[in-house]
């Protein structure tokens, strides 16, 4: 295919099949011979009506954005030229938009007529993934410019953007579902989990954790105003915002984990052993396989239960690795590449599940249904 594919739509053989041990009803969306993956499990793939699904792919030579219909359906191509960011795009809540990153600038596209929109640029600047909060009046995203670590948040119509420095590497800010006002973000390497208020006040550390205690994918527990997060490599746990009280909720391999909006269920795949893609209570700590993930779950450190450090990277980089963090770059192999690993995600109306899986040799974009 030649010229500008904006538009295009291609033609896609899904497979719909059983979970080998569950039974669980499966549908392999895309089969291009390509690297194809889902949004980022911060982000639901699917449209608010989940009668689509986007995902990433780079069948066109660079990751570009695309959107499936569900059931298997058509696939459409809404992006080309410049490469996205792969793990950055956000549908808005309306449904009728979505954000996504190229470089240093943040982009609205209009899910109807492809239209897009620069919201704001940084120079000479490298962003991470989108971060839609308040209504989706707010964004937020980590920035690397120059010597300058933090997060980048301003307005979705391109007033008031802002970079709130921090002095080590930035990954995942969110916003508070409850009081948009605050943000929570990870800092690269320990201590780990931060918050700090859009516009810069309120600074201040979460938890005092050292290298030595992996914490990873932290997130809001839906709309409880509690947190939760993982211990790498055995233990889930949740936090409350406001008195810092801990609780344990299972000594289990969850790795990245994404909850239901009630926060009574914990979506999350697993790794050393990849024992599967699991639903666990957050009350009781108790996991129920959803199916198989049968991904590669590369990357070095996932061996360990500490962060990497200069050691970690100087051995990646002998291996032909890249020394950035995954959010930054894909290639990676410590961390990475995160195209292998499962980054299980619900549909809006928590009845799919939507994965990425390299079973099959490429990874490609599938969807679970998960039980009554």
């Amino acid at each position: 295919m030649r010229g500008n594919r904006k538009g295009v739509l291609w033609d896609e053989k899904p497979v719909e099949f059983r979970d080998k041990l569950t039974g669980a009803q499966i549908w392999q969306m895309t089969s291009y011979p390509s690297i194809s993956h889902p949004t980022y499990f911060l982000q639901s793939s699917f449209t608010p009506d989940n009668r689509q699904l986007l995902f990433t792919s780079y069948r066109s030579g660079s990751p570009q954005l695309f959107m499936a219909d569900f059931p298997p359906g058509r696939v459409r191509q809404l992006t080309d030229g410049a490469p996205i960011h792969p793990f950055s795009p956000a549908i808005a809540l309306d449904g009728e938009r979505v954000f996504f990153v190229r470089g240093g600038s943040i982009w609205e596209m209009s899910l109807k007529t492809l239209e897009e929109r620069r919201i704001v640029e940084f120079e000479n600047a490298q962003l991470g993934e989108c971060s839609p909060g308040a209504g989706g009046e707010w964004l937020a995203a980590a920035i690397k410019q120059g010597d300058t670590r933090g997060i980048a948040v301003g307005r979705a119509d391109g007033r008031e953007w802002r970079i709130i420095p921090f002095p080590r590497t930035v990954i995942h800010p969110q916003f508070h579902p409850l009081e948009p006002e605050w943000l929570e973000f990870s800092g690269d390497p320990a201590p780990r989990m931060h918050r700090v208020r859009r516009d810069g006040t309120g600074m201040e550390c979460l938890l005092e954790n050292t290298n030595d205690e992996f914490i990873v994918h932290e997130t809001f527990l839906g709309r409880t105003g509690k947190l939760v997060y993982t211990i790498w490599p055995g233990q889930l746990w949740s936090m409350d915002w406001q008195t810092r009280e801990r609780r344990l909720i299972a000594s289990f391999n969850a790795w990245h984990i994404t909850p239901d909006r009630a926060g009574k269920r914990i979506l999350c795949d697993t790794n050393h052993p990849d024992r599967g893609i699991f639903l666990v209570d957050a009350d009781s700590g108790e996991p129920a396989l959803v199916c198989l993930s049968e991904a590669s779950n590369q990357g070095s450190q996932w061996k360990n239960s500490r962060y990497a450090l200069a050691e970690d990277f100087a051995a990646a980089r002998s291996e032909g690795g890249s020394t950035a963090l995954s959010w930054m770059e894909t290639v990676d192999t410590v961390y990475g590449p995160q195209w292998t690993h499962p980054h299980p995600s619900f549909s809006s109306n928590e009845r799919y599940i939507a994965f990425a899986s390299d079973r099959t040799g490429r990874t490609q974009v599938y969807v679970a249904g998960l039980p009554a």
